[in-house]
């Protein structure tokens, strides 16, 4: 079924305090592409849960003394194993998830990005000094980490979301357990045996894959020795998670859904505007909280892009992710094509009209054809609930702000993009969207260096850059007096 360079990377156990646990009950893990079992995982419980809890607790105080220059060169020796496991960690992903080979690699080396920056942003953790009031005082603030973090991860970016939560944690002094998405084990675990085979000590980085979500997330959410809690995924179930973080008052940081629109103004590079919307939308088979969900188009420029991009999704190959040439791997699941497929119907019962695909692919039935509708307003379901599925619906509109107006209606924010030649444009919609992340003229704008989080109901805290940090760490403020 496949060949790893290293199959020592195919792990098929928690990780917890540097040693692997098996459990005798067992949850699978298929190939959503073919329905083959790539393996069989143990499926731990909320015992194993509070043990990863206590080994990270037992850890904190050794590893947040570490100086952070030791902890950088033991995180920059798990990204190096990383990049020269690539294609390794590529292909188990690939097997697990199912998008293409090529997007592997690329999520490979994007969630290693965020180790080798976090490695080095963490050597720059400065505090301040303040003017005191009077002169025999001094003010002096440092910065501290918070302590035992806990995490749970989606399964679209099995390995990236968990690196750049990890990363963070790592780097600020703070230990880390994680709980990937029972779907999507392998890229977690294959990441514990290389932080393992790094030097990471035994409790600092912990994986616990279990089936019981509500069990383990009520552990994690909810003990007393969890400082913080991150979590990326959607915003009802956030919306839970938040509310058991408060009973301890912890740290939190969500990563929740989004509806972000793609707007092609009359002077804007159509050609680009079209490669641009090609990859935020269709990455992942649409799969992406970040991804494009509605496509408004400016009535000057509508025919023309409507027709260049329609040839242009009409060229993307459907298909197992480790075929060569393919662009659009399956979904996730049988009932994630059913619900996308609905929101299709729906729009066309209300006057939308399919464009271009519009139907499950004869692939299986884990597969949804590369999909355009056009004659769609603001108001039909597919322009107000997150997607999550290649369909591009086209939206029609007039002046810039009406458009302001209809992607700003959403109670999310957290990624949008735009494409523009006018300098004053560019600036006035730029401040005008209410998203935390926008694309000018760019279609792919997440990296290790760039705050990477939304506003309103997709969440709060940011990843990446000298912001992440922050949101591992505390203030704290020392008054010296009798100077």
């Amino acid at each position: 079924m496949y060949k790893l360079n290293d199959p020592t990377l195919l792990r098929c156990h928690s990780y917890i305090n540097g040693s692997w646990h098996a459990s005798e009950k067992l949850l699978k893990v298929t190939n959503p592409a073919t329905g083959e079992v790539v393996a069989e995982v143990s499926d731990a419980s909320i015992q194993e849960t509070n043990l990863a809890v206590k080994a990270a607790k037992s850890a904190l105080k050794m590893w947040a003394a570490t100086p952070a220059g030791q902890r950088a060169g033991l995180m920059r020796k798990w990204f190096d194993l990383m990049m020269a496991h690539q294609d390794d960690l590529a292909t188990l992903l690939t097997l697990e998830q199912g998008k293409p080979l090529a997007e592997a690699k690329g999520e490979i080396a994007y969630g290693a990005a965020y180790i080798e920056w976090f490695a080095e942003e963490g050597k720059r953790a400065y505090g301040d000094t303040i003017p005191a009031l009077t002169s025999d005082k001094r003010i002096v603030v440092i910065k501290q980490p918070v302590g035992v973090v806990a995490s749970i991860t989606p399964w679209n970016f099995p390995n990236a979301m968990i690196a750049r939560k990890a990363a963070a944690a790592l780097a600020a002094g703070c230990t880390f357990i994680g709980r990937p998405a029972s779907q999507t084990p392998l890229s977690a675990l294959a990441m514990a045996e290389l932080a393992e085979r790094a030097g990471i000590p035994a409790g600092v980085f912990n994986i616990v894959v279990g089936n019981d979500a509500q069990g383990i997330g009520k552990v994690l959410t909810q003990h007393p020795d969890i400082a913080k809690f991150t979590f990326t995924g959607s915003t009802g179930i956030g919306k839970k998670l938040i509310a058991q973080c408060a009973t301890t008052v912890k740290k939190v940081s969500m990563e929740l859904g989004g509806n972000a629109p793609f707007i092609v103004f009359d002077d804007a590079d159509v050609d680009a505007a079209i490669q641009g919307a090609l990859v935020s939308k269709y990455r992942n088979a649409g799969q992406t909280c970040v991804c494009t969900n509605r496509i408004f188009v400016q009535s000057g420029v509508l025919d023309e892009f409507t027709e260049k991009f329609s040839q242009a999704v009409q060229q993307l190959q459907i298909g197992n992710g480790l075929s060569d040439g393919v662009a659009i791997g399956p979904m996730i699941s049988e009932k994630a094509v059913a619900d996308v497929e609905q929101l299709v119907k729906d729009s066309v019962a209300q006057g939308a009209k399919i464009a271009v695909g519009g139907q499950v692919d004869n692939n299986g039935s884990h597969f949804y054809q590369p999909t355009i509708l056009t004659n769609v307003s603001n108001e039909m379901p597919i322009a107000k609930n997150e997607i999550f599925g290649p369909v591009s619906p086209i939206i029609a509109f007039e002046n810039e702000e009406d458009v302001i107006s209809m992607a700003n209606d959403t109670e999310y924010g957290l990624a949008a993009y735009f494409y523009s030649r006018d300098i004053g444009r560019v600036w006035r919609v730029s401040e005008a969207l209410d998203f935390g992340m926008v694309g000018v003229n760019e279609g792919i704008i997440s990296n290790a260096a760039a705050p990477f989080g939304g506003v309103k109901q997709s969440g709060n805290g940011r990843e990446g850059s000298k912001y992440g940090l922050d949101d591992y760490m505390e203030i704290k403020y020392l008054c010296m007096g009798g100077i």
